[in-house]
């Protein structure tokens, strides 16, 4: 791909994806609605979605990122719905997908039909968990979405390599299916093992920030490369040591944290944004290549295959739901009697997404005989058609559906409380570790110092506290709003002398760009993110 074209989709899904939140409607579903649409202005480029781009050079990021800010503790709490629907759901909808092509469409074999089982299975839950934390679903739910995101991925891959290695006349067995299933999960884990502990030790041991993130950003490719050379699952590979990352993330300085967390947001918004673009620009090239399957015929197969796709999780979520609790009388005294609702939400957000384009982009012309591949042009058509209608139909409905639902949202009041004391407790240690330190004369300091440091904490202390407190008549503001407002008006005054005394020559560049960090830092500590 020439750097212009590049350029332009970049920068075009970035405006996209900024602009789109502004408006109510999730980024992904403009991007692709403005990837259909640029698609039909002349002098656009073709981009065609190249899987040998994608598979190792934006999937092993994007993983990287969700996992890092996924919670271990929490995947764990919830393994045993997070593996039904990685692993069984993903090789239980490659099966009734890829029978349903075969019963639908005359003259394809099961083999390819089951290819394309394989390529639509894994749902894509970037957009789902994008319209999860933005209508503010049970944490259950999204930690779930997300475990399955992390995985799927390496299941279908998986399943596809058994069902295209039958297609092209390898002779593949079920044996061998689940030989290499398990070569390739073992391996993958196995990877992740072995590199995350010596990765974790090199990020704690290098001494500068820019060191240690220029490592974060080549691990998930170096994890997913090595995983893929001793043919395991990459996506395994990366999603382990990002996880393991990810959970002693505190062991690393705050410099690093600081930048890690800038320079992976900047990532993941720029990969997500370009592949959800390059979604809707991939319509011309799959109609080009449709061959003989036009008109009613290819829009039958197409809404067929859909209604298949989005019924066949229903048919799985709600037995591996309710199940378990029915033949397991551990389960139901461990955990709460679920409602029909919490399923049905997890069963309408199986939209797929860039990793099945890419599976199917990757699937080849002919077979060992030169034969050419059977129906693959349908394939990508069919593919394509799923992505575009799971993003469409689903992902507009899911915000209104989830509001019908009424499903009780995250209890911020809660959460508060829970942050509340948990820094009740630390200020406390804080505070006798403080007195310790400054009772050793070698730590003496002028008790306006010692005041501060004292300030500072009873700051942290109360700030939390303050936001369950009292609301100000006269602005609606919190008081803890009202100290930021204020401390972002003080730093900004602050600010503005500091560049008047640079324009006036009073201090140079380099003076500026220090104050302007030291306050950034103030201001950074002030204001807490809002999410």
């Amino acid at each position: 791909m020439d750097v212009l074209p590049l350029l332009l989709l970049v920068a075009g899904s970035a405006a996209v994806a900024g602009a789109a939140r502004r408006t109510p409607v999730p980024a992904p579903l403009l991007l692709v609605a403005a990837g259909l649409i640029a698609s039909y202005i002349p002098g656009v480029p073709e981009y065609t979605l190249d899987p040998e781009v994608v598979l190792p050079l934006v999937l092993p990021p994007l993983l990287y990122t969700a996992a890092s800010d996924s919670s271990y503790l929490d995947l764990r709490a919830q393994l045993r719905p997070v593996a039904l629907l990685s692993i069984g759901y993903v090789l239980f909808a490659t099966l009734v997908v890829g029978w349903a092509a075969y019963l639908l469409v005359p003259g394809l074999p099961l083999t390819a039909a089951l290819v394309l089982g394989a390529v639509v299975a894994p749902p894509d839950a970037v957009a789902a968990t994008a319209v999860a934390r933005r209508v503010g679903l049970p944490s259950r739910i999204t930690t779930i979405l997300q475990g399955e995101s992390l995985v799927n991925d390496a299941t279908a891959i998986t399943a596809y390599k058994v069902a295209l290695a039958a297609a092209v006349g390898e002779g593949a067995t079920w044996a061998h299916g689940v030989g290499e299933f398990l070569l390739a999960a073992v391996g993958g884990v196995a990877v992740g093992l072995l590199l995350m502990v010596p990765l974790h030790w090199l990020r704690t041991h290098l001494n500068e920030a820019l060191l240690q993130n220029t490592l974060s950003l080549l691990i998930p490719f170096v994890a997913y490369g090595l995983a893929e050379w001793v043919h395991a699952s990459g996506v395994l590979a990366v999603v382990v040591v990002a996880l393991y990352l990810g959970h002693r993330n505190y062991e690393v300085d705050f410099a690093t944290r600081l930048q890690e967390e800038a320079v992976w947001k900047m990532v993941a918004f720029v990969l997500e944004s370009a592949v959800f673009a390059l979604i809707g620009l991939q319509l011309q090239f799959v109609l080009k290549g449709l061959g003989e399957y036009r008109g009613v015929d290819a829009a039958w197969y197409a809404v067929a295959v859909f209604l298949v796709v989005v019924l066949a999780r229903f048919v799985w979520v709600y037995p591996a739901t309710f199940l378990p609790r029915l033949l397991s009388a551990r389960i139901r005294e461990r955990e709460e009697n679920p409602t029909w609702k919490a399923p049905f939400i997890i069963g309408w957000a199986g939209m797929r997404g860039v990793v099945s384009l890419a599976i199917a982009f990757s699937i080849p012309l002919t077979m060992h005989g030169q034969d050419p591949f059977p129906g693959r042009n349908l394939i990508l058509f069919l593919t394509f058609t799923t992505v575009i209608g799971t993003l469409v139909v689903q992902g507009l409905t899911l915000p209104p559906l989830i509001r019908l639902l009424r499903l009780p949202g995250r209890d911020t009041q809660a959460e508060t409380l829970a942050e509340a004391n948990a820094q009740a407790q630390a200020s406390r240690v804080a505070e006798l570790r403080l007195n310790d330190l400054l009772d050793d004369e070698r730590n003496a300091l002028p008790p306006p110092l010692a005041d501060r440091l004292r300030d500072v904490l009873e700051r942290r202390r109360n700030a939390v506290w303050e936001r369950l407190g009292a609301v100000n008549p006269v602005t609606g503001e919190s008081v803890d709003d009202t100290y930021r407002r204020l401390s972002r008006e003080m730093i900004d005054a602050e600010r503005s002398v500091f560049v008047r005394l640079r324009n006036g020559r009073y201090i140079d560049d380099e003076m500026l760009r220090t104050l302007l960090r030291r306050l950034d830092l103030e201001e950074a500590a002030a204001f807490r993110e809002a999410t």
